[in-house]
């Protein structure tokens, strides 16, 4: 059984696979959302003369609610980018021990960039900020972003735990 299987394993696992694909659902509506809006504002700028105010406004602050949504199913997936270099000749139980601590300190930072998006929301909400050309109030990008990053920091201290509570699988688990 693979990482990913035994990730999935149980009433935790299921749910937050669950949850980390309808994240990544959310950001990839966002995300064609963004694209579709881009292609018809180069269309009317290019043919018209008239593109959508504001464009790179709404581009900038979806692509921030992007990133967030997608970070936890990468993260659950163990799709983030690892060096490994110094740790493939480790015993299995020396990585999975590092694996772990990787995943804690992940869930770690996450959970710090999550608590600093609300505070920025909450300022941003309190001192009435609003983008440039649009006049979009700006905390409600950051607050699309929390539920992603708290999901985000759930997915590292599920996954710190599966790797220090449950046994290697059998060969070919190489996470």
């Amino acid at each position: 059984m693979t990482a990913d299987n035994r990730m999935r394993e149980g009433p935790v696992g299921h749910l937050l696979h669950v949850l980390c694909d309808i994240c990544a659902v959310v950001g990839g509506a966002v995300l064609i959302a963004m694209a579709i809006m881009t292609v018809v504002s180069v269309i009317g700028r290019t043919f018209f003369d008239s593109p959508i105010l504001g464009d790179v406004e709404l581009v900038q602050l979806g692509l921030a609610v992007c990133v967030a949504t997608f970070l936890p199913y990468t993260q659950f997936r163990s799709a983030n980018i690892i060096v490994d270099f110094f740790t493939t000749r480790a015993s299995a139980r020396s990585q999975r021990w590092m694996d772990g601590l990787g995943c804690l300190l992940y869930a770690g930072m996450t959970a710090l960039i999550a608590w600093r998006v609300y505070a920025g929301g909450v300022m941003s909400q309190e001192n009435q900020e609003a983008s440039m050309l649009m006049n979009l109030p700006l905390w409600i990008p950051y607050m699309l972003m929390v539920p992603g990053l708290v999901l985000c920091t759930l997915v590292g201290l599920y996954q710190a735990v599966i790797y220090w509570t449950q046994p290697a699988a059998a060969e070919g688990d190489a996470a």
